[in-house]
């Protein structure tokens, strides 16, 4: 009797400490949660609020009247409208790229018996962590004659060394290579393995590149200030740059103008207004790619 009940108090003493982990974990993540989530719903609501009252009280967040004129006045921007194309046009072409590129890349080094394999990776490594420069890389785009064009954006960054790194260990871990083999046996060649076999049950992998590579194409900042001087080519980033920073500049654009304008919204709820106009797109999406995304990553990172 005795030994059953100093049996059970290490059990119940270890059920507590595993409730009080869990309590602390679950406050810890749920503050980070807060801490990332808060500036978004500050600057959505601050977006809808008239800028007298913001000025009233800096921190509050639920507008007592809901304001429009700030959406209203940037869907009139012409120049809004050109860098959702020209965005969308880079986000769609740059992402099915990507993943063709990480497909047919990926599943021939994930087999071990090609030749040139440790070669092969030794250079996809070198290239991780080893690159020419800024310099070079805007050399070869004017070489290529595509500055001042949306390829710019697209082509030079078509394949990241990381994504690589993941569907390979994504094939190598999940299909069968017992698959492969019976394939081979009934005729079909690598081609028809790789499109007609492996690629469907590459569903969660793709959906995880999907995600990664579109929210870099729709954020891509960098490349699009370097190569691109057309205002009609310029993509979302660079618009909201043009809004955030025009208070500090000279120019004469429509977006100054804007701004400006005695007859319109004050130039910081219109800021407010580019913001969540220039991020609510990829968020929308980002849920419903979700839990592909969490799949993708934990099978792409397990090896057996």
């Amino acid at each position: 009797m005795l030994q059953n009940v100093s049996a059970a108090l290490p059990r119940k003493n270890k059920i507590k400490e595993d409730k009080a982990t869990t309590i602390v974990s679950v406050f810890i993540v749920t503050l980070f949660a807060l801490c990332c989530v808060a500036p978004f719903i500050y600057v959505f609501f601050v977006s809808f609020m008239p800028y007298s009252e913001y000025i009233e009280d800096p921190m509050k967040i639920i507008p007592s009247r809901i304001d429009f004129a700030a959406y209203r006045q940037m869907f009139e921007l012409d120049l809004l409208w050109s860098g959702y194309r020209n965005t969308i046009i880079v986000t769609v072409c740059g992402t099915l790229l990507n993943v063709f590129l990480l497909v047919i890349s990926g599943y021939p080094l994930s087999k071990t018996n090609l030749k040139g394999h440790k070669a092969f990776m030794g250079i996809i490594m070198f290239t991780m962590f080893f690159n020419g420069g800024m310099i070079p890389n805007y050399v070869l785009v004017r070489y290529l004659n595509i500055d001042d064009t949306l390829l710019a954006l697209i082509l030079p960054g078509c394949i990241s060394v990381f994504n690589l790194l993941l569907m390979k260990n994504f094939i190598t871990t999940t299909i069968p290579t017992t698959l492969e083999e019976s394939a081979t046996i009934d005729g079909a060649n690598d081609l028809r393995i790789l499109f007609s076999i492996v690629f469907p049950l590459l569903k969660p992998a793709i959906a995880t590149m999907v995600v990664f590579c579109a929210v870099g194409h729709w954020n891509s900042y960098y490349s699009a200030m370097l190569y691109l001087q057309d205002r009609e080519k310029w993509t979302l980033p660079l618009i909201l740059r043009e809004l955030i920073v025009v208070d500090n500049a000279n120019t004469l654009s429509q977006t100054a103008q804007l701004l400006q304008s005695q007859n319109m919204a004050h130039s910081f709820t219109l800021k407010m207004a580019a913001i969540v106009i220039t991020v609510l797109p990829i968020l929308v999406v980002y849920p419903f790619m979700q839990k592909y995304f969490v799949k993708g990553v934990t099978l792409g990172s397990v090896k057996e």
